[in-house]
């Protein structure tokens, strides 16, 4: 891990929440919204991609904001290089 703000509250950089995401790939019925068919990566239908987002999340724990790791390790390393004064 690396040194985090947060940009939404511009305050925390030490209180934060890992979300860990573990997609399943599944097929909704289009009326009830029940799954039909849940997929393994290895076995995706040709028109199902699979997931490519980030595998977790980070929430500050002081404002609630979600966004992705870079975006919270950005923010502290813009703002360290801005006071370096």
């Amino acid at each position: 891990m690396e040194p985090m703000l947060c940009p939404g509250c511009k305050t925390n950089r030490t209180r934060f929440n890992i979300i860990e995401q573990h997609p399943k790939a599944v097929k909704l019925h289009p009326q009830t919204g029940e799954i039909e068919t849940e997929y393994t990566n290895g076995a995706l239908d040709p028109f199902h991609l699979p997931y490519r987002g980030p595998s977790y999340r980070v929430q500050c724990a002081a404002c609630g904001l979600i966004e992705n790791a870079e975006t919270f390790v950005k923010h502290a390393q813009h703002f360290s290089e801005v006071n370096k004064w």
